[in-house]
C-alpha cells in the first residue's frame, strides 16, 4: 500500500541473548503493573492498556504463565504506584531525534542517568515537545515472512478487515500500521487467524528520517542508545536514524 518503509523502531526486538530477553521482560513486567493499576485492574477485557502490554510481551515471546504471574502480582503490589511515566526529548548527533520514554520511581535519578547518556554521546537533551512533533503515534505490528505461509495480499487483507491503517512489505517481512485506538481490535484479528506476530506495540514512528556519515557521529549515536538501553528506568528510545 503506503511507500518506503523503514523499521527503525524494531531494532531491538529480536534479541541475541538470553541476557537481552530477561532485561526485556523485565521492563514489560513493570509495563503490565502499571497497566494494570492505571488502567483499571488486572482484567485485560476491561483495560485496553494492559491488552496492548500483553500483545507486545506475547510478540517478545513471553509466556502466558510468565504475564498471568505478573498480572497476579501486579494486582498485589502497591509498590507499583510509586512508578510514573516520564519523558524525555532530545537531539543526538547530526540533529537525530530522540525520544526516551522511561517507567520510574525516582525522577531525578532518571533524568540524571538520561542527560549523561546524551552528553556521552555529544548529544542535548530538549524541552518537552522539541522533537515529538516529527513522530506519529502509531500501532506496529511486524510479521516475519519466516513464519507466514500466507500470500501477502491475504495477509493484507486480514488486517485491513481487523481494522489496520496501512501494510507495507519488507524484504523479511510485513509491516502493519494501525491506529493507536484500533490496535487491540487489530491484534485480535490477527491472533484469531493464527498469525504469529515478531513484534506488537503502540510506538512513535518517525516522518522523517536523518542519516549519519561521519564514523565519530556514528559512534557517538550508538552509544547514547547503548547507555539509553542499559537503564532499567528507560522503557523505550525512539529515533530518526536511518539504518543501512
Amino acid at each position: 500500500m503506503s511507500g518506503h518503509s523503514k523499521f527503525a523502531n524494531i531494532k531491538h526486538k529480536k534479541e541475541k541473548n538470553d541476557a537481552a530477553k530477561g532485561k526485556i521482560f523485565t521492563k514489560i513486567g513493570r509495563e503490565i503493573a502499571v497497566a494494570v493499576k492505571e488502567g483499571g485492574g488486572p482484567d485485560p477485557s476491561n483495560n485496553s492498556k494492559l491488552q496492548a502490554v500483553i500483545a507486545k510481551a506475547k510478540a517478545n515471546n513471553m509466556t502466558n504463565d510468565t504475564i498471568e504471574r505478573s498480572i497476579k502480582k501486579a494486582a498485589g503490589d502497591a509498590s507499583t504506584d510509586n512508578y510514573e511515566h516520564v519523558v524525555y526529548e532530545g537531539y543526538g548527533p547530526g540533529g537525530i531525534a530522540i525520544i526516551v520514554d522511561c517507567l520510574t520511581d525516582n525522577r531525578n535519578r532518571t533524568a540524571a542517568n538520561v542527560r549523561s547518556a546524551f552528553t556521552k554521546g555529544n548529544g542535548s537533551i530538549g524541552a518537552q515537545g522539541c522533537v515529538s512533533f516529527m513522530f506519529d503515534k502509531k500501532g506496529q505490528i511486524y510479521v516475519d515472512k519466516e513464519d507466514c505461509d500466507m500470500e501477502a495480499d491475504d495477509l493484507m487483507m486480514i488486517a485491513l478487515d481487523a481494522g489496520a491503517e496501512d501494510f507495507n512489505e519488507e524484504e523479511d517481512g510485513f509491516e502493519i500500521l494501525t491506529d493507536p485506538d484500533s490496535f487491540n481490535e487489530v491484534v485480535a484479528g490477527l491472533e484469531s487467524n493464527k498469525i504469529k506476530m515478531s513484534s506488537a506495540e503502540v510506538t512513535m514512528i518517525p516522518q522523517t528520517y536523518g542519516k549519519l556519515t561521519d564514523e565519530n557521529d556514528i559512534k557517538c549515536m550508538n552509544r547514547i542508545l547503548d547507555l539509553l538501553d542499559d537503564d532499567d528506568d528507560v522503557q523505550e528510545v525512539y529515533h530518526n536514524l536511518e539504518e543501512e
